[in-house]
C-alpha cells in the first residue's frame, strides 16, 4: 500500500486504522446493551428511588460516570496496543494489559454493567437491576466458555500470567509490573 507521499505504508500503521476503524464500529454492541436495551425496558422514566433510599440516585451517576470513560479506555487500548478489536472477527495481536487492563481482566464487561446499574439507580428501576445480572450471567459464561481459552491458545504463558496477577472481575491495584513504553 503506498502513501499520498510515494512512501510505503507501513503494515503496523495500517493494522493500527484497521483497529480504531473496527473498534468505533464494534461500539454499537455495547451501545445497544448499555443504552438501548435499558432505555427500551425502562423509558428513561425516573421512579421513586431504589429501595426507598434517595442516594441510589446519586450512587448511580457516579457508576454512569466512571463506567462510560472505562468503556471508551478499554476499546482505545483494544485498537492502540493490542492492534484489533474486542470483536472476535478481528482479535487483537498482543495481549493487551494496559490500561483499566491493569486492573481487571474484563473491564469492558465491568463497565457495561456498572452503565446499566447507575441507570438502575438513577431511574429506581429493578427491572434495569435485573437486565444488569442478567447480562453479567451472560457475560461471565463468555469470558469462561470462549474468551479465556481463545486468549490461553493466543498467548500461552504470557495470558497465564496475567490471569495470575490480574482478576477476572474485581479490579485491584496492579500486581503486574510493566516497563516504561510497554504495552504488551
Amino acid at each position: 500500500m503506498w502513501t499520498g507521499r510515494g512512501r510505503r505504508a507501513d503494515g503496523r500503521a495500517v493494522r493500527k486504522w484497521l483497529a480504531v476503524f473496527g473498534s468505533t464500529v464494534f461500539l454499537v454492541v455495547p451501545g445497544v446493551v448499555v443504552g438501548v436495551v435499558p432505555w427500551w425496558i425502562s423509558g428513561w422514566r425516573l421512579h421513586a428511588p431504589l429501595f426507598g433510599v434517595p442516594a441510589s440516585r446519586a450512587l448511580g451517576v457516579l457508576l454512569v460516570v466512571l463506567g462510560i470513560p472505562v468503556l471508551l479506555e478499554s476499546f482505545v487500548r483494544f485498537a492502540l496496543d493490542g492492534l484489533g478489536t474486542p470483536a472476535p472477527i478481528f482479535p487483537t495481536r498482543h495481549l493487551v494489559i494496559r490500561g483499566p487492563y491493569r486492573y481487571v481482566r474484563n473491564p469492558i464487561y465491568l463497565a457495561g454493567v456498572s452503565i446499566i446499574l447507575g441507570q438502575a439507580g438513577i431511574l429506581g428501576n429493578l427491572n434495569l437491576m435485573a437486565y444488569a445480572l442478567l447480562v453479567w450471567l451472560g457475560m461471565h459464561a463468555f469470558v469462561i466458555l470462549y474468551e479465556e481459552p481463545t486468549l490461553r491458545e493466543s498467548f500461552g504463558a504470557q495470558y497465564d500470567g496475567y490471569c495470575a496477577a490480574v482478576p477476572r472481575w474485581v479490579p485491584r491495584r496492579p500486581a503486574l509490573r510493566l516497563g516504561a513504553g510497554s504495552s504488551h
